[in-house]
């Protein structure tokens, strides 16, 4: 770890995620190893190990190396919390958040998901010379966000429908055999079980 850097503290608004963001004396920005990891639902220990992974290396090229910088935030009247954070540069907590996206978060899904989208939308505007103020964006990532969230609601329901289906075909064959019968086969000399 380098030696401490201040930082300059600001609120930064993702839809309804609030994190802390940090400007370095450099203009470079930077967010907590712990905030980039609880983002999607995690452990501070789940970013940390990510950082000594390979899966780093394969998403950001075999030589990258992340500049976690060991920050001291400059005091406010109005800042709460620890004065010192490990801080990751913006590239190393997207490819976290997408490392996370790949493994099946699904806070991950919609985090990613709503960044491209304002992206998007944010560079189609600029095209088109439309204006929206922060406040607009952020309630369209709000709005997407809640849309994306019920359309994995209805992929978990699917995903669930087969194993419902697979329980109910174990619990009928169960019956079958409690019954005498073995399941999947005809009875014998086209006799027909009866229920005396």
């Amino acid at each position: 770890m380098s030696e401490s850097i201040k930082a300059t503290r600001a609120s930064i608004q993702i839809g309804d995620l609030a994190v802390d963001g940090f400007m370095l004396p450099d203009g470079s920005y930077r967010m907590s190893q712990t905030q980039t990891a609880s983002a999607v639902g995690l452990p501070e220990r789940n970013a940390r190990e990510f950082l000594k992974s390979k899966a780093i290396k394969r998403l950001l090229g075999k030589d990258y190396t992340p500049a976690i910088s060991e920050v001291e935030i400059e005091s406010t009247d109005q800042a709460r919390g620890q004065s010192r954070i490990n801080a990751l540069p913006l590239d190393t907590v997207s490819a976290y958040w997408l490392w996370q996206l790949f493994r099946g978060n699904k806070q991950a899904l919609a985090l990613c998901m709503a960044l491209m989208i304002e992206t998007l939308t944010r560079r189609f505007d600029t095209a088109f010379g439309v204006s929206r103020s922060e406040d607009e964006y952020n309630q369209l990532l709000r709005d997407q966000n809640a849309a994306l969230q019920a359309t994995l609601e209805d992929l978990a329901d699917a995903y669930a429908e087969p194993d419902l289906l697979r329980e109910h075909v174990s619990r009928l064959e169960q019956q079958i055999r409690d019954l005498g019968g073995e399941p999947w086969q005809l009875p014998e000399n086209n006799e027909v079980p009866t229920n005396d």
